[in-house]
């Protein structure tokens, strides 16, 4: 790729994104948009910038530990030259097609080019004695949660808490999970096509196609960008995650209902559920943000939906406006941590805390409380996060059950999604918890209540 007064380097562009994150905490997924866009970056190497940012991102905290014994104690690096190691280091263990000299002399250049000689000698210096010496074993970690932390850049409190709620094995294999490449998965919008149709229009597209994991409705894009073809402009699919796919079918919507979703944004499950009501019915998509609400409004026009209202609100409120027992499903997707969609956003795992995890639940529970009398007696509740933590999973239902007698488990969850799941189904079928190595999908939890009559 050649410097231009538009472009840069593509490991310099990569180095400018990771300071980006590390010092805003912005989100990787938009910053890389927008600078493939910015610095012109071709199709070639936007594969190598984004395995670069996203891959270094991912195992941020392991690379620190190759580099450390080769960094002088007194030295306060930048965190531009920290990246630089980072991202070299990622290429010498993780890239087969970067020979490790190629890695270190670009490495040195950009050192020098953006600091000073020193800072390129010092580049060199740690660079090529972990070529010499190799990369230290994970052995050398006596505390298995640290290890393990260590090993899949984790933080310590998180591997902790997990252990504490899926065992070590299971911990470590979620983990695991996380540090491949995303599946690419759309949905089909099946109140106006078929899978046969989409999978042929999008050959004819060079979209290279085939049948999901786990969701009937699901495609996985093999090869190829679908948003770009008619198929998807046509509004024939929707990019979701099949996990999340599960949500609206654990709804189980059914003709003429009134539905609320009562934290929309973006739009998936609330425009999945308005298909599943073949534009019957209605579905109340509410949400805090007036800019999130514009982002269901395009996919409801996307996708030609008629029975999608939207209302910019917060859902904790919505006693105001609606009156007792206005809804026959209510859907609460709540706001959560997202450490579920770490594939996706590798930042998510640094920028969290535990008092994070404590405040969301507090939030989670209100949002239940504040929307539970609006449900009909004999209606669904859906109580859904893409997270993993039982704090904000099962505990927060728990709490709910506790408050709330007239609700109880709706065992009948189970028969509405696909029978692969069903293995992973708790409380007589009326739970479910998915961990992002059972199927290849985000991480994801779906509850269902019934409000008893």
């Amino acid at each position: 790729m050649k410097t231009t007064a538009k472009t840069k380097n593509v490991r310099e562009v990569a180095i400018d994104l990771l300071v980006q994150i590390e010092k805003n905490q912005a989100y990787s997924n938009l910053l890389l948009h927008q600078a493939i866009k910015q610095h012109q970056v071709s199709s070639k190497d936007t594969g190598l910038l984004t395995e670069m940012v996203y891959g270094t991102l991912q195992r941020k905290l392991t690379l620190d530990f190759y580099i450390e014994p080769y960094l002088k104690k007194q030295n306060k690096l930048e965190d531009w030259v920290k990246i630089l190691l980072r991202i070299t280091v990622y290429q010498m263990k993780y890239l087969d097609r970067v020979p490790d000299r190629a890695a270190i002399f670009e490495a040195v250049e950009i050192a020098k080019r953006k600091g000073h000689k020193g800072i390129g000698s010092m580049v060199n210096g740690v660079l090529r004695s972990l070529q010499r010496t190799g990369f230290r074993s994970f052995d050398e970690v006596q505390d298995p949660i640290e290890r393990l932390a260590i090993e899949m850049s984790f933080p310590s409190w998180l591997i902790s808490r997990w252990v504490k709620q899926y065992g070590l094995e299971e911990t470590k294999e979620l983990c695991q999970e996380t540090l491949l490449p995303p599946i690419s998965s759309a949905r089909i919008n099946t109140a106006v096509t078929t899978a046969e149709e989409v999978m042929k229009s999008m050959e004819e597209a060079g979209v290279s196609t085939r049948t999901g994991n786990l969701s009937d409705d699901a495609l996985i894009i093999e090869r190829g960008n679908f948003a770009n073809t008619a198929a998807y402009q046509d509004g024939l699919l929707t990019i979701q995650d099949e996990s999340s796919m599960l949500v609206g079918r654990a709804l189980g919507p059914e003709k003429d209902d009134m539905i609320l979703d009562s934290c929309a944004a973006p739009g998936g499950k609330s425009t999945h559920i308005a298909e599943l009501l073949r534009n019957t019915g209605k579905v109340i998509s509410v949400d805090l943000h007036e800019h999130k609400i514009k982002l269901i409004n395009e996919q409801v026009n996307r996708l030609h939906l008629t029975n999608v209202e939207t209302k910019v609100m917060d859902s904790r409120k919505l006693t105001e406006v609606y009156k007792s027992e206005t809804f026959d499903r209510i859907l609460v997707d709540a706001p959560c941590s997202g450490l579920g969609v770490i594939r996706r956003k590798p930042d998510i795992k640094y920028q969290k805390n535990e008092s994070d995890i404590h405040s969301l639940a507090g939030i989670q529970s209100t949002i239940l409380d504040a929307i539970a009398p609006l449900l009909k007696k004999g209606g669904t509740l859906v109580y859904s996060t893409c997270t993993m933590d039982k704090e904000e999973n099962d505990e927060v239902v728990i709490k709910f059950l506790e408050s709330h007698p007239d609700f109880e488990r709706d065992s009948m969850l189970v028969e509405r999604l696909p029978e692969k799941i069903r293995g992973n189904a708790e409380h007589n079928g009326a739970q479910i918890q998915i961990l992002p190595h059972h199927f290849g999908t985000d991480g994801f939890f779906i509850s269902s209540l019934r409000k008893q009559v």
